[in-house]
Order: C-alpha cells, then sequence, then structure tokens
C-alpha cells in the first residue's frame, strides 16, 4: 500500500528542527559529549582572541559570540539534527507506505576507527564495530527495501510477516521512484527501527491509524 500525503502532512511528519529523539541521537554517549565540549572550550578561547585584537568597540559582539560558542555544547545536536532534517524536507512529495517484514538478519558494521598506542609502543588502527539488525521490508507491488539499526534485546519480538509502516519520499509527484526511506514502524510490536529517528513519531502514528481506519 502507498498513499500520497499532502505537502502540509508530510512537514509535520518531519520536522524543521529536532525532535527529543533526535536531539538523544545526536547527544551521542559520553564520548560524543566530551568532543563537543572541547570544541567548545576552543571556540571560547578563539573568540577571546579575536576579541583581544577587535579591541573595546567590539567587547558586546565578543561576548555574546563567546557564549553562543561556549553552550556548543548544548545546543549542537539541535543544530546537526535541523540541517539533516531539511535535507529530507528538500524532497517534494511523499507517501505513507505498508508494506511487511519479508526477512530479518544480523550484519556487523564498521562505525569508525580509532588510533591507539599498543603495549608495544605501536600506533595502531581499531575498528569500532557494531552488530545490527537488518530488515526487509516489501510489498506485493515488488517494491523492497533494508531497514537497518543498532541490534537491542526488543528486535526479539520482530517475525517475518508482521507489518511495517515508513514514509517514501520522491521528487516525482507519482511517487513512481523513491529517492529516500525513513524508519520504519511496526504496530503489532509498537517498535521503531531504523538508524536514525526522522518522524514526528505520534504524527505519524495518528496518520497510520486514519487509513487503516478509511
Amino acid at each position: 500500500m502507498l498513499e500520497p500525503l499532502t505537502r502540509a502532512k508530510f512537514e509535520q511528519l518531519i520536522s524543521p528542527i529536532a525532535t527529543g529523539a533526535q536531539y538523544a541521537y545526536y547527544w551521542g554517549k559520553w564520548q560524543d559529549l566530551l568532543n563537543r565540549l572541547l570544541i567548545s572550550v576552543v571556540a571560547v578561547i578563539g573568540v577571546l582572541i579575536l576579541g583581544l585584537a577587535l579591541g573595546e568597540s567590539a567587547r558586546g559582539l565578543v561576548l555574546l559570540i563567546a557564549v553562543i560558542a561556549g553552550l556548543y555544547w548544548l545546543w549542537g545536536p539541535v543544530y546537526w539534527a535541523s540541517v539533516r532534517n531539511r535535507q529530507a524536507r528538500r524532497f517534494k512529495y511523499s507517501g505513507f507506505w505498508r508494506g511487511r517484514i519479508l526477512d530479518i538478519f544480523v550484519t556487523e558494521e564498521l562505525i569508525g576507527e580509532e588510533e591507539k598506542v599498543n603495549q608495544r609502543g605501536e600506533l595502531v588502527v581499531v575498528e569500532n564495530r557494531e552488530r545490527r539488525i537488518n530488515l526487509t521490508l516489501g510489498d506485493k507491488t515488488g517494491f523492497e527495501v533494508t531497514i537497518q539499526a543498532p541490534l537491542q534485546q526488543i528486535h526479539k519480538s520482530l517475525r517475518v510477516g508482521q507489518t511495517a509502516e515508513l514514509l517514501v519520499l520522491s521528487n516525482r509527484f507519482d511517487l513512481a521512484t523513491i529517492d529516500k526511506v525513513t524508519d520504519a514502524y511496526i504496530p503489532s510490536q509498537n517498535l521503531w527501527i531504523g538508524s536514525y529517528p526522522w518522524l514526528q513519531r505520534d504524527v505519524f502514528i495518528e496518520v497510520s491509524r486514519e487509513l487503516r481506519n478509511y
């Protein structure tokens, strides 16, 4: 099932600014927070040095910029989520898609690399890998897409054949070509699967219920 949505509904589903789930996604782990704190400190020092060069006339502006830079650790996740959302909102058309889970499998993905010194004092590259669940979704038209997410205990409840719903994005008014899909919702488990929480989830569930009863 593929149901075209109005532009107004699409803009409700993908917010121009960060949602709570998106903020949490970009907040990340302790290492991510420490990285943002380091950027904040360096930025403040840079702004203060610039302020010394500009003199007293720019003191108020320099102080304002220093405060903003110093709080990067706090507002950074909002900024990066909003940038990502705007990339999706550039697509002209969208549709509500409903299909089923065709396959479930687990992979191990490379998510980053770190340089560390081993016991012999040698610099080595350590790969950071993460186990991820993959869902192949499809419908009667032959359309198929694979959704991926970090593997969690709650994924044990997923089964082949369960209904899956998501938002498809396209630059063609008839949605004949799908350029992007969002995270998927599994209604029977009230479970979301995806690498990034694109959707305003309460709005999407409301659309799902409306179309199910239509």
